[in-house]
């Protein structure tokens, strides 16, 4: 084969079109698929033939119409297989963050709320308790019916428990005068802070 001009090796002539240079080379492209070896030799053929089309040109030996500059240098790229991604931890991050619809944002946040306004009013430890029951069973609902996966549901809302619990707990260590000053429980308020966190789990997480 290297005997054969560039030309002969695409199996085009000098008065093809660059079209056709371009259709003759993806086409064998595709019949030597895997033979690293052919599409190197066919590849060089290829880039023979548009450096002696550019110097055709540059001669005005290929007329060009106006509204194309060098055509010869515009080759698609070589069939590839796709990029693999560099970062799969960003990858599985982009795959766990949903972006909500506008229900999928306010039904959770009216329930988590009306649990909120029901603990504050009546902060005994039962109905804290039946409230974070119900906040939990929201928050599985709301994320199980996004991909339908029980097991990342039940990991999502434990987590969100436990950093709601955490975070209640280390705010209201915190903020425990204030939170004393305006007649808050601090049952209440980790039960809150702890529905604002499997609100936001359940809403933009799936």
């Amino acid at each position: 084969m290297s005997s054969q001009s560039p030309y002969d090796q695409l199996g085009v002539t000098e008065a093809s079109s660059f079209e056709e240079i371009q259709d003759a080379r993806n086409r064998l492209f595709a019949q030597h698929q895997g033979d690293r070896k052919q599409l190197e030799s066919i590849e060089a053929a290829y880039d023979a033939v548009l450096m002696d089309r550019l110097r055709l040109r540059q001669e005005g030996k290929i007329k060009v119409p106006d509204r194309i500059r060098f055509p010869e240098k515009v080759t698609p790229p070589p069939a590839s297989p796709p990029p693999v991604l560099a970062n799969q931890g960003s990858a599985w991050l982009q795959r766990l963050i949903d972006t909500p619809s506008m229900a999928d944002v306010l039904l959770p946040a009216g329930i988590l709320t009306a649990l909120s306004a029901l603990v504050i009013a009546v902060p005994s430890a039962n109905v804290v308790q039946m409230a974070l029951i119900l906040g939990m069973g929201a928050s599985f609902y709301f994320l199980y019916r996004k991909e339908r996966k029980l097991g990342r549901t039940v990991l999502l809302g434990l987590l969100g428990l436990v950093v709601g619990f955490l975070a209640g707990g280390l705010l209201g260590t915190a903020l425990l005068p204030q939170i004393v000053s305006i007649g808050l429980s601090a049952n209440a308020f980790v039960s809150v802070v702890t529905f604002i966190v499997l609100w936001l789990v359940s809403s933009f997480l799936r």
